[in-house]
């Protein structure tokens, strides 16, 4: 794809990261889409939230640009945590999600297409130390569940299961899928 037929509707550096390392060409629009929030349905708020994202932007008939967003969540017992608001909060998902299997659900959306991706990330049990290390070495403030498992992951995180891009932010088989990687 060409640099002007793919919008990436998202101000994820990490979901940016996955494209330019999948070779994919984009653009990148951020989208203040109003976000949902249903905690005992994680994967309709993920589908949800990635199409709301991809539909404030506008469209042509027939399509020149083709849209692609996304949305992540961590979710653990009926509990939604998206982006901390402070650091106070993010050391407590931190401590919440200590020695803890959660999942991780990602939404995407291509084109008003969604599918939604599961993975299951297992936490290390959790020092204040530990926690301390890691808030000062990341900035945990624009993530989901306060933490990113490609950078310094391997200070929380003991295992997972499903794609490690999906933990990330983008997970490829989507993507593979509509022909975009």
């Amino acid at each position: 794809m060409s640099d002007s037929s793919l919008i990436l509707a998202s101000g994820s550096p990490r979901r940016a990261k996955i494209l330019r390392d999948l070779g994919v060409a984009f653009e990148v629009v951020k989208t203040d889409a109003p976000e949902s929030s249903y905690p005992g349905d994680p994967e309709r708020t993920v589908r949800e939230n990635a199409l709301a994202k991809g539909a404030v932007l506008p469209s042509s008939n027939p399509p020149t640009r083709h849209v692609l967003s996304a949305d992540t969540i961590v979710w653990l017992d009926g509990r939604i945590y998206g982006k901390p608001r402070d650091l106070a909060e993010a050391k407590a998902f931190l401590r919440e999600l200590s020695g803890r299997t959660h999942a991780v659900f990602t939404g995407v959306a291509y084109d008003g297409e969604a599918r939604v991706v599961r993975s299951d990330v297992t936490f290390r049990p959790l020092t204040e130390e530990t926690i301390d290390a890691y808030v000062a070495k990341v900035n945990p403030l624009d993530r989901a569940g306060a933490y990113d498992i490609d950078e310094c992951g391997e200070l929380l995180v003991a295992s997972y299961t499903g794609t490690y891009e999906n933990i990330m932010g983008l997970p490829v088989e989507p993507l593979k899928e509509w022909g975009i990687a």
